[in-house]
């Protein structure tokens, strides 16, 4: 019998080319090539935003006699009433919702005026501190949040004490310019909204 022939070789298909994973699409050569991520590839890092600032106001409340309302925290330094905005809400609103809050004191919204916004980022945090003033503020000053100041207390403007926190000196600062002397050092950045003062008879602004 003759033998038959050996059977040539089946010629092997090309390979297929790679399938791109998602957010990737591939090149000519087959290649996989770098592409933006689709939306759905937001990266964690950006899906939450990180806060880096702290928006507050302080509030300078002076009495018929034009002296100032401080309170005396318990590492024994003196700061305004005030605190920080709620989203939403403007300065006056703040300020006049911190006073009651932190005095029990009454005033409205209308009857405060935003002298300027201060800036200060010496801490690693941003602060955003607007500077605000009455003298129609009604009631006693009473203590009520105990856990954070000791006392309140009326001084004449040149009595005010040095052991200042920094963003209320900052807004005394705004407030009288004059009492920088006395005052401890606050940063330059001051953004004036309206003419400095109290808006009563003989002080600035009037």
């Amino acid at each position: 019998m003759t033998p038959m022939p050996p059977t040539p070789p089946t010629p092997a298909e090309p390979p297929e080319p790679p399938v791109p994973s998602a957010g990737r699409t591939a090149d000519p050569s087959g290649r996989p090539s770098s592409a933006a991520p689709g939306p759905t590839a937001e990266r964690p890092e950006r899906a939450v935003p990180r806060a880096n600032g702290v928006v507050g106001v302080g509030l300078v409340v002076a009495d018929s006699a034009g002296r100032v309302l401080l309170g005396q925290a318990h590492d024994g330094r003196w700061e305004l009433p005030g605190g920080k905005v709620d989203p939403g809400e403007g300065f006056e609103q703040a300020a006049a919702r911190e006073l009651a809050e932190e005095t029990s004191l009454r005033v409205a919204p209308g009857d405060i005026r935003i002298l300027s916004v201060r800036i200060d980022a010496k801490s690693g945090v941003t602060r955003l501190t607007a500077a605000a003033v009455t003298a129609s503020a009604e009631g006693t000053p009473a203590v009520t949040e105990p856990h954070k100041i000791v006392r309140w207390e009326w001084f004449a403007p040149a009595e005010i004490p040095h052991a200042l926190y920094a963003p209320s000196a900052g807004v005394l600062h705004t407030w009288r310019p004059e009492l920088a002397p006395a005052l401890p050092p606050v940063s330059p950045y001051d953004y004036p909204t309206a003419t400095t003062g109290t808006g009563e008879p003989g002080t600035p602004g009037t």
